[in-house]
């Protein structure tokens, strides 16, 4: 399984591409998706979401997994954060593919054993498990890695009904 992995957020998106059969898995790809500060909110939408179809025509993926919402106390934050989940879940939808949606503490647990793990434990396994040279980098690749590798843990994604 294929699965296109994505940390949402307005400023920069993380994406990842591991392939999975099995215990065994396979780095593919990793990067950002940023947008200007001080562009126009829709406008800054409109490039996660064609940046997205982009890395879906190119890299094919079985699934699509995106980091659930997770915010402590800036409301501010999370709305945008759910703004660039939504263009990216359209994405995924539009092209006929299910998706999955991990809690950034599920994700730990997938990758390290351990729900409460610090960014730097995660990065690390995430380079152990893909067989990576350096940690990936920025973090929220790095992220975006973790959630497509928990999506292949966690097995098929169901497709959503029309």
């Amino acid at each position: 399984m294929r699965v296109l992995g994505f940390d949402p957020g307005t400023a920069t998106t993380g994406y990842g591409v591991v392939y999975g059969k099995g215990s065994r898995l396979h780095y593919i790809a990793h990067g950002i998706i940023s947008t200007p500060a001080k562009q126009h909110y829709a406008l800054r939408l409109k490039t996660i979401y064609d940046e997205a179809v982009a890395l879906i025509t190119t890299h094919k993926p079985d699934a699509v997994a995106i980091e659930k919402l997770y915010f402590k106390q800036n409301v501010t934050t999370g709305i945008t954060v759910a703004q660039a989940r939504g263009v990216l879940s359209l994405a995924a939808v539009q092209a006929d593919l299910p998706i999955g949606e991990f809690s950034p503490t599920e994700a730990k647990l997938a990758i390290t054993g351990y729900g409460k793990a610090d960014k730097k434990q995660v990065q690390e396994m995430i380079k152990m498990l893909l067989n990576l040279e350096k940690t990936p980098r920025p973090d929220d690749a790095a992220d975006a890695l973790g959630i497509a590798i928990c999506q292949i843990h966690a097995g098929p994604a169901q497709l959503l009904e029309r």
